[in-house]
């Protein structure tokens, strides 16, 4: 009708939630990052290397041992040398390890920085996985690089492969330690079974062998475990078709997400403990 008042369209409702999730967003990203400063100044100090042990420790740990193997002369299979595959294998290892480690008693730890009113507990876990495999990340492929050129590895297979299953055992291993930071917060004798479940943990994680060189008995039972899915996919990337490989991606989404599902509601109990303590 020509005649009738025209009037604006109303606002839209969800132009403000998206510049709200935006900003909440934001905010989260610049704590996380602070976070993340502070525990590598705290672990590492400002002085001397400082920043460069964030990378630099897992690199002298997986390069020590790259050295120490190859001085036996023995090699793992035809396709791919004794080098490449221990550092594939203690790459993923560390980062395991430190990210599961680090958890424990971190609430506690930090408890000091909830005076901030945006800073949760959740936030430094989080911060503190992250650092751990940013620095495993830089020390994996400071080490890469150099031996390509040298000729000991072959150009990458599938980078985006490759960078996905890390992703994925920062994930594993950030909902473990969810469980454990729990778990340790709530019980005092729970810390004392934590690093007897890390040495224990190894034989399961795919870090010394490939699931095709095992007997096929073994291979049905190793495939239960999510690290050796996830170090399969990890070499996978980096070896392409050369190397035999096994690992199953919704498998292993499917437990990121249980463990991260257990363990966040477990933290809401937890911290109610350590507020009190």
């Amino acid at each position: 009708m020509s005649g009738a008042e025209q009037h604006p369209p109303p606002p839209s409702p969800y132009t403000g939630g998206r510049r709200g999730l935006r900003e909440a967003g934001a905010v989260q990203i610049r704590i996380i990052s602070a976070l993340m400063i502070r525990e590598a100044m705290t672990r590492y100090g400002h002085e001397n290397l400082g920043f460069f042990w964030i990378m630099g420790e897992p690199l002298v740990l997986t390069v020590g041992v790259m050295i120490m193997w190859s001085m036996t002369g023995g090699s793992h299979s035809k396709d791919i040398g004794l080098i490449p595959f221990v550092l594939t294998g203690y790459s993923m290892l560390t980062l395991w390890r430190h990210c599961v480690i680090r958890s424990v008693h971190a609430m506690r730890q930090n408890v000091g920085l909830l005076f901030h009113r945006n800073v949760r507990f959740l936030d430094i876990l989080i911060s503190r996985a992250a650092l751990e495999s940013l620095g495993g990340l830089a020390a994996f492929f400071v080490a890469y690089l150099p031996l390509t050129l040298l000729g000991v590895f072959d150009p990458m297979d599938d980078p985006l492969l490759l960078i996905g299953a890390w992703f994925l055992m920062t994930w594993y291993a950030f909902g473990f330690g969810l469980l454990l930071a729990g778990i340790t917060e709530l019980s005092e004798a729970a810390e004392r079974f934590v690093s007897p479940i890390m040495y224990i943990s190894i034989p399961i994680t795919g870090a010394f062998y490939m699931v095709t060189w095992l007997p096929e008995t073994a291979q049905k039972l190793v495939t239960w475990s999510v690290l050796v899915n996830i170090f399969e996919m990890f070499r996978a990337g980096l070896f392409g078709p050369k190397l035999a490989t096994v690992w199953d991606l919704n498998y292993v989404l499917m437990n990121c997400v249980l463990v991260t599902a257990l363990g966040l509601p477990l933290i809401r109990k937890a911290q109610q403990h350590v507020k009190m303590g």
